[in-house]
């Protein structure tokens, strides 16, 4: 975790501005605080797969539909490994998404296209565009590890009638496509309720919604939709999440550039 301090310059100034930098200090620790027990209380699952329904609303309002399944590893002591396997319509039928997410560096991340018979990797630098024409950008849909952020908490809020902290935090990578997102944490469960993304110009782009959420295992909290609004397009992605199984057992060999092609 990157960590900015403001710089001592004369002993005055460190006088008239002692509260401001303490204040700063304050909400540093304590956004890291909140993001790491999010990540503490949503850990020891192992793994996990969901059948996922993906509407996409145009700005005129027309949809689009598609239909996936989605598979995680949980990775100790690192980031989580993703797979993403399109089912239908049958003109994306067989595409598959893979992702290693690190707690350091840059994340690996891979597309199988079945037309072409052959495994894309993802650049970096590519990762803030748009996953498979929807709203959510590749960079959305992995496992979002504390390291990858900087955090500033910004105070207590209410939304759905519930207490929330409210998390500034900033992506570390400079190839993000967001400057900053605004986090609210159900402060009971420790849970993302909403969240705002900023692009690198520091203006609004997009709001995700999670809803209904639901308690797996005695212990996990998983949503049933996730709702994508781009305020800049004026369109929309939501994903419903239906038939989640957490610790079955997933083989790890599933998780290889080798088995997307086998993977349908």
């Amino acid at each position: 975790m990157i960590f900015t301090k403001q710089p001592i310059l004369v002993l005055s100034v460190l006088c008239i501005f002692s509260g401001s930098v303490v204040a700063s200090d304050d909400q540093s620790h304590k956004g890291l605080e909140i993001a790491t027990e999010m990540e503490i209380r949503d850990s020891g699952w192992k793994d996990q797969e969901v059948n996922i329904e993906m509407t996409m609303f145009n700005s005129q309002g027309n949809k689009s539909i598609r239909y996936m399944r989605n598979k995680a590893l949980e990775v100790r002591n690192n980031g989580d490994k993703t797979l993403v396997i399109f089912d239908k319509p049958a003109d994306v039928g067989g595409t598959a998404f893979l992702s290693f997410t690190y707690k350091q560096g840059s994340d690996d991340q891979w597309l199988f296209l079945p037309a072409l018979n052959r495994v894309k990797r993802i650049a970096s630098d590519n990762k803030s565009g748009p996953f498979m024409g929807s709203d959510f950008a590749y960079e959305d849909i992995t496992s979002q590890e504390v390291e990858k952020y900087t955090y500033k908490y910004l105070g207590d809020e209410t939304l759905i009638g519930r207490k929330m902290f409210k998390l500034e935090r900033d992506p570390v990578s400079d190839t993000s496509g967001y400057s900053k997102q605004i986090v609210w944490v159900d402060a009971e469960h420790y849970i993302s309720q909403k969240i705002d993304y900023y692009d690198r110009k520091g203006s609004l782009l997009k709001t995700q919604e999670f809803i209904n959420y639901n308690l797996y295992l005695d212990k996990y909290w998983r949503a049933d939709k996730l709702v994508m609004v781009n305020h800049q397009k004026k369109t929309r992605t939501e994903i419903e999440l239906k038939g989640y199984s957490l610790g079955t057992g997933i083989p790890p060999s599933h998780f290889s550039t080798r088995a997307l092609k086998r993977l349908r």
